[in-house]
């Protein structure tokens, strides 16, 4: 592609750009500040290479002219010589100076993709659970991805571009006023004859790419949703198969029109503009022409114009274009800041003290909580609505206290949704109760390491949850430092060694995405090896055999023995049949406990356990699935 259609090409890429006409914020750039501080001495070093790259460039038009006027003189062949060989010099240092700037911007790209990545990475880590249970994953992720690397444009295209073209338009512009002044006015009166017509293009160019960019989020989402395991099994269990495929070809002969209406204007676009670069250069060759013939200018300074031409437009086109460019890196650098401005609840506090050693008690002291408002723990860009759920904050947990002691099983049973599995989510501290204690070995949570709670705390839930990873990966989640022995030893305890030995690749094997390549029976074995290999003290049961069969749950229960045997235990429990042995039962009922003692106390007093029995043996056939 020719100087000019590169130039035309930046132009175009610049008047379809999306405008903001916000001011720029200080604060915002103050934090960019900080984040580059660490690269400044990359970034002087860029910069002044981009000076110097702008020098050369305006070096050779004027060489070049040189060269036609040593022609045109009768100059000895020496002369000429050593201007070809200066112009082939400047050449060579151009294109090294190219390279190390590429370098320099490419590593000060990515440092800084490092960092903001590394930053949020870690910042969303420390969020609660309640972030991510209102948080589209698809939209963090487009901050971890898109909105990163528009904010990395700003140091590796935006910076280098803004300096090098702000020094060369200058150095060209008082070169070719120089050289002569009437001939680059003249050139100049030229812009706002495409300018003023390319931006009412380019208006409509780009609300073509934003509904485009649109249909292609659309078709994403809905990729997303439809190809995981539980969304392609509804769509064969309950959808429309046919409509669900002319949904999505509807979509995508839509991007497919504006795609071929966006080539053809954009080629129209810049076969009109680069005929307008043409008018321009024959002006000059035409007017200096004219000046040369009279004498009024010499023939290398026609040829020094309009090389100069090209490298005038280029930069001038591109500074005029560089604030749109400067607020898009903005914006996304402001969508980044966004997610790390959020606050997480839970703070480890700087004194914080392990969990005591030995055996571990389990106590809630009058503990009262309620789920925070959306406006705490979340944005209304990442659930991807208007505005934010202004509902939260109502008390969940009304006083609840009860102790395990060490080595003792506490089950919590009740109706669904009176709390049961709120107060397993605050003994591992996902919340932190809004009055009252939660302790374990007799120390309030809030003054424990955030390390110790969870080497001292193992939970298995109804869902079972593994990552798209091998048997093994999803193992050493729990200990890194196991050995091959100690995993088979967890497998066998948990009875699924035979299993696991006759997969294909062993403990290499990948499980499917949330484990789907398992049974229900076989994902929970696997989440409770994974607990016996971390060894913690307190364990806790969110209704893990909620969904099983009767013999998925008794091989389950089996491996729970193992799991339960000789540590403090709060088990969420459904099926009454799984907590008669335990030490204490509390039953409770909208966030508060309304009976505590044993199983057979709790029959003998003829209230809300025993009614809760009744219910689910007097079912046909309850009391044999029960047992069973």
């Amino acid at each position: 592609m020719s100087m000019e259609a590169t130039a035309w090409t930046q132009l175009h890429n610049v008047i379809t750009a999306q405008q903001d006409r916000r001011p720029f914020n200080r604060a915002t750039l103050r934090r960019i500040a900080v984040f580059a501080r660490p690269h400044r001495r990359r970034i002087a070093l860029f910069l002044l290479l981009s000076i110097a790259t702008a020098l050369l460039a305006v070096a050779t038009p004027l060489l070049a002219g040189r060269v036609v006027n040593a022609i045109v003189g009768g100059e000895e062949t020496g002369t000429v010589t050593r201007l070809a060989l200066l112009i082939a010099a400047i050449a060579l240092a151009e294109a090294a100076l190219g390279l190390v700037g590429r370098w320099l911007s490419s590593t000060l790209g990515e440092g800084l993709i490092l960092d903001l990545r590394t930053a949020v990475f870690d910042h969303v880590q420390r969020m609660p659970v309640a972030f991510f249970t209102r948080t589209r994953t698809g939209a963090l992720v487009s901050r971890l991805n898109n909105d990163v690397i528009g904010a990395q444009r700003a140091f590796s295209n935006t910076l280098s571009g803004v300096v090098s073209n702000l020094v060369t338009l200058l150095l060209t512009l008082a070169v070719m006023l120089g050289i002569s002044w009437q001939i680059t006015l003249l050139a100049l009166v030229l812009l706002p004859v495409f300018v003023l017509p390319a931006r009412r293009m380019g208006t409509r160019m780009a609300r073509l790419q934003r509904e485009a960019a649109e249909h292609n989020a659309a078709m994403g989402t809905r990729m997303t949703e439809r190809f995981s395991a539980p969304g392609a099994t509804l769509v064969k269990l309950f959808g429309r198969p046919a409509d669900e495929s002319a949904e999505f070809a509807a979509r995508a002969a839509r991007v497919r029109d504006i795609g071929v209406r966006t080539a053809m204007a954009q080629s129209a676009f810049i076969t009109a503009l680069t005929l307008v670069s043409a008018l321009a250069l024959a002006l000059v060759y035409g007017l200096g022409g004219y000046y040369a013939l009279h004498d009024k200018l010499e023939a290398g300074a026609v040829v020094s114009l309009a090389l100069l031409l090209t490298r005038l437009y280029a930069p001038l086109t591109a500074l005029a274009g560089a604030r749109v460019e400067v607020m898009s890196a903005l914006v996304s650098f402001e969508r980044v800041f966004e997610i790390l401005d959020l606050k997480p609840l839970i703070a480890e506090k700087p004194q914080a003290k392990p969990v005591p050693d030995g055996p571990v008690s389990v106590e809630f002291d009058d503990v009262r909580f309620g789920y925070p408002s959306a406006e705490k723990v979340s944005l209304a860009s990442l659930e991807e609505v208007s505005s934010l759920d202004t509902r939260g904050g109502a008390e969940v947990l009304h006083g609840v206290s009860f102790r395990a002691e060490p080595g003792q099983m506490v089950a919590l049973v009740g109706s669904s949704g009176a709390g049961k599995s709120t107060v397993a989510q605050l003994l591992p501290r996902l919340y932190d109760a809004d009055e009252g204690a939660v302790r374990l070995g007799g120390v309030d949570v809030r003054d424990l390491t955030a390390d110790s709670i969870r080497d001292t705390i193992g939970m298995v839930t109804q869902d079972g949850h593994l990552f798209h990873e091998s048997v093994r990966a999803n193992l050493l989640l729990a200990r890194p430092d196991a050995d091959e022995e100690e995993l088979w030893d967890a497998l066998r305890r948990a009875r699924l060694d035979g299993l696991v030995a006759s997969l294909p690749d062993g403990l290499d094997t990948v499980v499917g995405e949330r484990g789907y390549r398992l049974s229900g029976g076989e994902r929970q074995r696997l989440t409770i090896a994974r607990l016996l290999l971390a060894r913690q003290r307190v364990v806790i049961l969110d209704e893990a055999t909620a969904h099983l069969d009767n013999t998925s749950e008794a091989a389950v229960q089996e491996a729970l023995g193992e799991a339960l045997e000789g540590r403090t235990a709060v088990v969420i429990a459904h099926r009454l049949s799984t907590v008669r042995s335990a030490d204490l039962i509390l039953v409770v009922e909208s966030g508060r406990i309304v009976e505590r003692g044993t199983h057979d106390e709790l029959l003998a007093l003829d209230g809300r356990y025993q009614e809760l029995y009744r219910t689910q043996f007097a079912r046909p056939g309850g009391a044999h699935a029960e047992r069973g």
